[in-house]
């Protein structure tokens, strides 16, 4: 028997370190610097009144949390983050590691940072730690919320990523984020 849980054990190792071994680490927040570089856009940069911040907590994590509102025609609050060209080949996903609130989020990225329009894809939150795993060719273009008749992402790079709350209703949210991983 106790061989048995021994090579259990070494093959639950082996398969973690095999799926994990292309997984790269781009973003995390290790430190407050980490977390100041990152920004906040809402949607009073149109007229609304939603409010958001982004801090650093227990040493580790960053919480982007705040209060949506529908007034003034809002209902969005993000954060933002400028990256130097991050190198998407041979990747296929990004995996976010979160605790949500149980509400939906959306993961954007660019491909270059001018771009007028980002590539989304939205996730839920259950409230517990979890892995979201977003398939790069997976995310559609979307401007101001519409989507656009291009092609799903397929670029070798990433310049920009942000985190997005925006579900049509007012809501306050809390959402941890540990790390942004590609592989």
């Amino acid at each position: 028997m106790s061989k048995l849980l021994t090579n259990t054990f070494i093959y639950i190792i082996f398969i973690f370190s095999f799926n994990n071994a292309n997984c790269q680490c781009i973003l995390n927040f290790d430190s407050k610097q980490s977390v100041n570089k990152w920004k906040t856009i809402n949607d009073d940069v149109m007229g609304g009144v939603s409010t958001s911040d982004i801090k650093y907590i227990n040493n580790d994590y960053a919480m982007f949390s705040g209060n949506v509102s529908l007034e003034n025609n809002g209902g969005f609050a993000s954060i933002r983050r400028q990256l130097s060209g991050v190198n998407l080949y041979n990747k296929k996903s990004i995996v976010l590691k979160v605790k949500g609130d149980g509400k939906n989020y959306q993961l954007r990225i660019k491909k270059n940072r001018f771009d007028y329009y980002s590539y989304v894809y939205s996730f839920p939150t259950s409230g517990n730690w979890e892995s979201v795993s977003v398939e790069l060719a997976s995310m559609y273009p979307s401007f101001r919320g519409q989507r656009l008749d291009f092609s799903n992402f397929s670029a070798k790079q990433i310049q920009q990523i942000s985190i997005l709350i925006a579900n049509n209703k007012e809501e306050q949210f809390n959402l941890i984020i540990d790390e942004i991983c590609i592989q």
